[in-house]
């Protein structure tokens, strides 16, 4: 077993398990920024504001500060072009417990400057750092971010009850699962100083939670909830909607996430596992002002590589895997889904089912899904769930994962997974007794509508985390139907959804952005010695979008008033047929130059 290192800089604990401190003190100095925990002050460090140098405290008074106030953690460090920038929370909110341990979301974040180089540096580079400082104040407000100081969120319960013995005892960012932390590149700085009790890994997704006072059958106490639902922070997965699509050549897909969902009753605690993943291939759909982009299949002789590595981890982590593809039969989704159907046929170990959503369920026959649940009936069922005993005894454990998807694996997926996981939950309801073999969760209609809330409620957090507005088709998850508000609000979340991703995606702060998080993942690499990404050439040079607007406004009304006026002389036809053509010609332009027109991320190249 792995030696556990001590840290001068990390907190005991009388059980065992690491624990990181909880409560910080920040000074302010002229020189520098001191973090001290508030249960051991003599443990922190400090950061100094003209060079960003972390150094461990030492036995020097600090008492004379220019403000002192508390902080609940520090998210890490990032060097941009005039020097370091450390990322403290500022406010936070107890959102629940996991196994037992209290569960926080980040509330606020704030980054502080640690330079002085910033008056020494070029015109450009200043420029080049004040957008720099833009996407970290976008940061800052990076919604859906929770941890714990007493143990490790990243790890499903299965992977966690099969840990080596004494592994709790080491350092909670040794104990991540990297995949899940969205911190991880700010942290390395912290990691190399080792300043343990000061690490801190975030993980963003949601963590949602009903409790039922008294459950209707045999009146036994029933919690159950949604537990976590993780980003992976690596690759092709930087939630921007539209930007990144698909695979990159390692077989990482751009919107991945895992799904735990977690109940506990009377001792018993039982999990189930569900993924949700963009479709695996090289495919793009970028914004050109077109209310449905062209989808555009990616030829490469690579793809069926991607593919394959991409369910090799997936079978590697979660055992059997079976595909379920949301995606329409026609149209530019048909021919991605008879391209995924194409290489899934070169898999014989993954079971792959194509479920054309919107043709068999609509918009109100949420219980058409029955027609997919028999199609995979078998393997759903030697898939299982993960369940253990008051003792703290494996009874059953999850062997594989259904792997769902539609094109953004937000709307259609969300449906889907909820109504798997209403299954599932009856299954293990049945298997410790709470259920007789005859009944099923969604004979208790106030149990069951606080458990589609739920996953409506998820459904939500995800979207807006990624396409920046609710989920579509949310009524189709709490009522299981259609209502006409809910068919306002998908209007207007679509309508919002256009507009996010024409023209805002560059730039918004209600969704985490591709350039902030390319930024702080380190996709993206700050270095004085490269060229700088906002020297824009061609139509990017400037904001050309305003100026086609207000000439096709403009041509449109002068064309109006004149038609009106043509019946008077010559001059005011030839004057229709000019600003007729005016107006042509500035469409014209904008069409053929769409995805010039709308917001691009800068930082990185699209693949």
């Amino acid at each position: 077993m792995e030696e556990i290192e001590s840290s001068p800089s990390s907190p005991s604990s009388s059980s065992g398990r690491f624990k990181l401190y909880d409560q910080l003190k920040l000074q302010e100095f002229k020189d520098k920024y001191v973090i001290r925990s508030v249960e051991s002050p003599d443990h922190g460090f400090s950061i100094g504001r003209r060079d960003g140098n972390l150094e461990l405290l030492n036995d020097e008074n600090c008492t004379d500060s220019l403000r002192t106030s508390t902080i609940y953690g520090v998210a890490g460090t990032i060097r941009l072009l005039a020097g370091t920038y450390l990322l403290v929370i500022t406010s936070q909110k107890e959102v629940g417990t996991f196994l037992g341990f209290p569960v926080f979301r980040v509330m606020s974040m704030r980054f502080l400057s640690c330079n002085e180089d910033l008056r020494f540096s070029t015109s450009q580079e200043k420029k080049d750092e004040a957008y720099f400082m833009s996407l970290l104040k976008i940061v800052e407000g990076t919604p859906g971010l929770y941890y714990s100081y007493a143990t490790d969120i990243t790890l499903n319960l299965q992977r966690r009850f099969k840990l080596a013995e004494g592994w709790t005892a080491k350092p909670i960012w040794k104990q991540a699962d990297p995949r899940f932390v969205w911190n991880k590149n700010l942290l390395e700085e912290l990691i190399e100083c080792k300043l343990d009790g000061f690490i801190l890994p975030l993980v963003q997704g949601n963590i949602l939670k009903f409790k039922l006072p008294n459950c209707p059958v045999k009146a036994k106490r029933f919690t159950c909830h949604n537990n976590i639902s993780f980003k992976k922070v690596y690759s092709t997965s930087r939630w921007t909607r539209m930007w990144r699509r698909g695979a990159n050549f390692e077989g990482d897909t751009a919107n991945s996430i895992e799904t735990e969902q977690v109940f506990e009753i009377e001792g018993f605690r039982s999990s189930f596992l569900q993924f949700r993943g963009s479709i695996p291939l090289l495919w793009e759909q970028i914004v050109d002002l077109s209310y449905k982009p062209q989808l555009k299949i990616i030829n490469n002789e690579q793809t069926p590589r991607i593919v394959e590595r991409h369910f090799q981890d997936l079978i590697q982590r979660y055992g059997d895997i079976v595909a379920v593809d949301l995606t329409d039969k026609h149209g530019d989704e048909g021919r991605l889904n008879v391209a995924y159907a194409a290489e899934m046929q070169k898999l014989p170990n993954v079971r792959y089912e194509s479920f054309d959503f919107h043709n068999i369920c609509g918009n109100s026959n949420f219980d058409n899904l029955k027609v997919l649940y028999d199609q995979i009936l078998e393997e759903f069922e030697n898939q299982g769930y993960f369940l253990i005993d008051t003792e703290g005894n494996i009874l059953q454990e999850q062997k594989g994962v259904i792997r769902s998807n539609c094109i953004d694996c937000l709307d259609r997926t969300n449906v889907t997974q909820s109504y798997l996981a209403q299954k599932s939950l009856t299954l293990q309801l049945q298997r410790i007794g709470v259920l007789t073999s005859t009944e099923c969760v969604s004979m208790f209609s106030e149990e069951y509508a606080k458990f589609r809330t739920l996953w409506a409620e998820q459904g939500d957090e995800i979207s807006i985390e990624y396409a920046g507005t609710h989920a579509l088709k949310g009524d189709l998850v709490r009522y299981g139907k259609q209502t006409v508000s809910g068919m306002i609000k998908d209007g207007m979340s679509a309508l919002s959804r256009y507009y996010l991703n024409n023209f805002h995606d560059g730039i918004r702060q209600a969704s985490c952005l591709f350039d902030a998080l390319d930024l702080i993942s380190g996709h993206y690499a700050v270095n004085k010695n490269r060229p700088s990404p906002f020297q824009l050439n061609g139509f990017e040079l400037f904001s050309y979008l305003p100026v086609a607007s207000a000439l096709l406004i403009g041509g449109l009304t002068m064309t109006s008033f004149t038609v009106q006026q043509v019946g008077r002389n010559t001059q005011q036809y030839l004057s229709s047929v000019l600003w007729a053509g005016v107006t042509a010609g500035v469409v014209a332009v904008i069409k053929a130059n769409g995805r010039q027109f709308c917001s691009r991320p800068r930082l990185c190249s699209l693949r």
